[in-house]
């Protein structure tokens, strides 16, 4: 299961979608935790199971779901992504 951070990605190494959702969290200044399945495969059925999905990659804000890059983008271009990083930030700074 995922440990709270800001952002978890569950990604392959080369998939263009997965390089576009790292630099957009990283030009945003997000640290996010990352989740390579094609370095542990068995991992990608824990991603299936928990997203309903079998692409990559498949990003959480938080503990919320958001899809994959294409739904991030989107949330950026609509100026709702930066509100649920706030959101995910504050939440991991008062566990901390």
């Amino acid at each position: 299961m995922m440990q709270m951070s800001i952002a978890t990605m569950y990604t392959t190494r080369f998939c263009p979608y997965c390089v576009a959702a790292r630099r957009l969290l990283s030009a945003l200044g997000v640290d996010y935790e990352e989740i390579d399945v094609g370095a542990e495969p068995q991992r990608r059925a824990e991603m299936m199971e928990l997203s309903g999905r079998h692409t990559v990659p498949q990003i959480w804000i938080g503990e919320h779901h958001i899809g994959g890059f294409d739904d991030m983008n989107a949330l950026h271009r609509e100026g709702k992504l930066t509100p649920l990083l706030e959101e995910a930030r504050e939440r991991v700074q008062s566990r901390d």
